[in-house]
Parts: structure tokens; sequence; C-alpha cells
């Protein structure tokens, strides 16, 4: 049985940074994911197909579809527009997944400013939880929206690069692109 929370759209799109997987539904944005070339060495985080297709059995109200859709593209619109560097900040709606800590963490790395970073420390500091850092890196780790919620700006408290889902070279590339030298 569907959840409203269920990616019930997707949309793949070609970027200068890689293939991306965007999904979403009625609420707004589910998940943003780079699809691995054959050269990368990180496993796919996409949402599968099926899923989706499974998700739409349970749709009744079909503008509950096309709200999803229009969630895309606004989401791709802004994603072109960050990479072309005319744009810092997003608008599109966002509905991850996840626990309330999750939830927590996410909401303060989309709170970092475009050429911020930060430590897994000051995010556990940010939401009151200062000893919660290795718990901040797991949610970190879980961020099912990449790029929006800039999980990639994280750095480690000495300010080297440190882990990211699709490779630190991808890391390093995003944060330049954005003005940040680590």
């Amino acid at each position: 049985m569907m959840s409203k929370i269920d990616p019930i759209a997707k949309l793949n799109f070609q970027t200068s940074y890689g293939q991306l997987s965007l999904c979403a539904n009625a609420q707004g944005l589910t998940h943003l994911n780079f699809i691995p070339s054959a050269e990368d060495e990180w496993q796919t985080r996409e949402v599968d197909n099926q899923q989706i297709i499974d998700n739409r059995d349970g749709i009744v109200d079909k503008q509950e579809l096309a709200v999803a859709e229009q969630h895309l593209a606004q989401a791709q619109q802004e994603l072109m527009e960050y990479f072309a560097q005319k744009r810092q900040h997003f608008e599109v709606a966002l509905a991850p997944k996840g626990t309330e800590f999750q939830k927590q963490v996410w909401q303060a790395l989309t709170e970092l400013e475009h050429c911020q970073s930060c430590s897994y420390g000051e995010i556990a500091c940010k939401i009151d939880r200062p000893k919660a850092v290795r718990a901040v890196g797991t949610a970190n780790g879980a961020n099912p929206i990449a790029i929006i919620v800039p999980c990639h700006r994280v750095i480690g408290k000495n300010g080297t690069l440190t882990g990211y889902a699709y490779g630190l070279a991808l890391k390093q590339k995003l944060l330049k692109l954005e003005g940040l030298s680590v």
C-alpha cells in the first residue's frame, strides 16, 4: 500500500556534473541522486522505476501526479541554474522520508549559506544535540536529496574532505562550483 510520502513521479536528466535522478510526490521532492557512470566506484542510490510504478497504482487523484511532476520540473530548472552559477538558494518544496532526527539534520543543512561549509559537530550543536556528532554523520550519509540538502558542504573539523556518497572527487567539484576550496 502506497503512503502519501512515497514518490510517484521520476525524472532523469544529464548535467555537466553527471546524470541526476529526481523523484517527487505531491508534497515535494523526495529524492535527488546522482546515477553512477561506468567509471564511478560508488553504488547507485536511484529509486527503482518499478517502485514508482507500484506507488502510482495506489493513486486515484491524477492531480497529485500533476503536482509531483511540477515539483520535478521546478527542481530541474533550479538545478540547471545552480550548475550555471545563476542560483544559490533552492525554492522547490522538499518531502524527504526519514526519522525526526534525520529531518532536523537535513533542515540544518538547508540553512547553510551557499559558500559555507561546516563539520558534523557544528551541525550537532546547531540542532542542540552537541554529543550526537556520529549520529549527525549517519543522518548526513542517509540524505536522500543531494545538492539541495547540501550534505556535500560537511567537511572534517580539521578542514579536510570527508566521505560523500557520490565520491570525494564529485564533492570537491561541487564545493569548487560554490566557491569553497578544501
